[in-house]
C-alpha cells in the first residue's frame, strides 16, 4: 500500500516525513464505504504517536460504522504554493499530502478526556489547561476513535520545486515561478457576549504571535 506509481520522485518513505505532514495540518478527510456508497467527511484530528485521533457525535452512524472496524482512509493535504509555468499545461502546485489506511478503533472511555484535550491542544497549544475538564455528559455524547499508523499503511507525496524550464523556446520569455501560500492566524474576534475589557487567553495570543 506504500507504493506510489505515478511521479515516484515525489514519494517520501521515511516515517518522519509522514509525521511532519500530519503535524503541520489540522483538517483531514475520512473516507469509507457505507451501505455500498462512498462516504467522505472532513474532520479535525491530532496525531498521538502511532495513531490519528478523531472524534464526533455518538449519534453519527457513519462514524459508528468505521469505529466498528470498516476499512477507512484518512487524507491530509497542504497547499504550499502555486507553480506558475510558461504554459497552462505545465502549471501546477507545490504541496504535501499523506494518506493513512486502516481500521479505526474506539478509544477507551477512560482515555476519552485525554484524546479531546490532545485534539484541542493540537489546534491551540495550551488551551485545555485554561478551561474546565470535559464533563461526563459531554464525554458520553462524544465518540473518540483512533486510526493506527501501520508501517505499510500510509503514503506521502511532496512537490517542492519551481516550474520546469520550457522545452520550446517560443514558450519562454514571460514570468514563471512560485507563489508561496501559507495559513496564518488573524486578529482574534471576541464572541458577542464577551466584555470589551476581557483579553484573549494566553493560548490564543501565542497562536496569533506564532503565525
Amino acid at each position: 500500500m506504500k507504493q506510489i506509481r505515478r511521479e515516484r520522485e515525489r514519494a517520501r518513505t521515511e516515517r518522519h516525513d509522514l509525521d511532519a505532514v500530519l503535524d503541520a495540518a489540522a483538517v483531514g478527510t475520512l473516507a469509507t464505504v457505507l451501505d455500498g456508497q462512498p462516504w467522505v467527511v472532513p474532520m479535525l484530528y491530532a496525531r498521538d504517536g502511532d495513531r490519528i485521533i478523531l472524534h464526533g457525535s455518538t449519534g453519527a452512524g457513519a462514524l459508528r460504522h468505521v469505529a466498528a472496524g470498516a476499512p477507512a482512509a484518512f487524507c491530509v493535504t497542504l497547499l504550499d504554493g502555486i507553480v506558475v509555468a510558461d504554459t497552462l499545461f505545465d502549471s501546477t502546485a507545490n504541496y504535501r499530502s499523506a494518506v493513512v489506511r486502516g481500521h479505526l478503533t474506539v478509544i477507551d472511555p477512560a482515555d476519552a478526556a485525554y484524546a479531546l484535550d490532545l485534539m484541542s491542544d493540537a489546534l491551540i497549544p495550551g488551551r485545555s489547561s485554561e478551561v474546565r475538564p470535559s464533563t461526563k455528559k459531554e464525554l458520553s455524547a462524544t465518540l473518540a476513535i483512533a486510526l493506527p499508523i501501520e508501517p505499510e499503511g500510509w503514503t506521502v507525496k511532496v512537490r517542492d520545486a519551481p516550474p520546469g524550464r520550457p522545452e520550446d523556446a517560443a514558450d519562454s520569455g514571460g514570468w514563471a515561478g512560485v507563489v508561496p501560500l501559507r495559513t496564518v492566524a488573524g486578529d482574534p474576534i471576541p464572541a458577542p457576549w464577551v466584555s470589551a475589557d476581557i483579553d484573549a487567553p494566553k493560548s490564543v495570543r501565542r497562536l496569533v504571535e506564532r503565525t
